[in-house]
């Protein structure tokens, strides 16, 4: 059997309509449904064979507010901070600095490219839990960088909507050469 990622969860490329749609709000009531934690697990293994920090339910063709979030060192971000794999269920941002810091984002839905965007580097957000609780809490860095890039998508954007200019796109090979302090194979 071919243990390929696009074999076994396809990602949705830039281009694909689902990619450009306003995500649906989930009943929160719903949550514990298989459906719902099905679609959960099958994100969370998508994400970890695809090497990612995160991925919306919009990435793998479902047009539903959820995405999971799940910051490690690997060779796409080695600087990222730890944490456990975390779905976020109808997120929002309650707040934000007025600070805003440009930094080298990725996405598996944009291979092979990179680009310089500009977030807030501190939030406050809302969001349920895989089991239906609520949680509010304060983010800053790559861990609020990674919540508005995967927000975004449930919104119908990529990071080249954020981008200041398209001479902030770059290959990804072009990345890895000047930028990255660990190389890719």
């Amino acid at each position: 059997m071919n243990q390929d990622n696009k074999d076994i969860y396809p990602i949705a490329q830039l281009g694909h309509a689902v990619l450009r749609l306003k995500a649906t709000k989930i009943n929160i009531e719903k949550i514990l449904d298989d459906e719902y934690q099905q679609l959960i697990s099958k994100m969370m293994l998508a994400v970890a064979k695809a090497g990612g920090v995160g991925i919306a339910a919009p990435q793998i063709y479902h047009s539903s507010c959820i995405f999971i979030m799940c910051s490690k060192p690997n060779t796409r971000y080695p600087d990222a901070p730890l944490m456990k794999p975390t779905a976020i269920i109808n997120p929002e941002i309650l707040s934000f600095s007025n600070k805003k810091i440009k930094d080298w984002e990725g996405c598996l839905s944009v291979p092979s490219m990179r680009g310089l965007v500009p977030r807030h580097h501190q939030i406050t957000v809302r969001y349920y839990d895989q089991q239906g609780n609520q949680i509010e809490k304060e983010l800053s860095g790559f861990l609020a960088r990674i919540f508005q890039h995967e927000l975004d998508h449930l919104n119908g954007l990529t990071f080249i909507d954020r981008l200041e200019s398209s001479k902030d796109l770059i290959s990804e090979v072009e990345w890895y050469s000047q930028f990255s302090t660990t190389k890719k194979n």
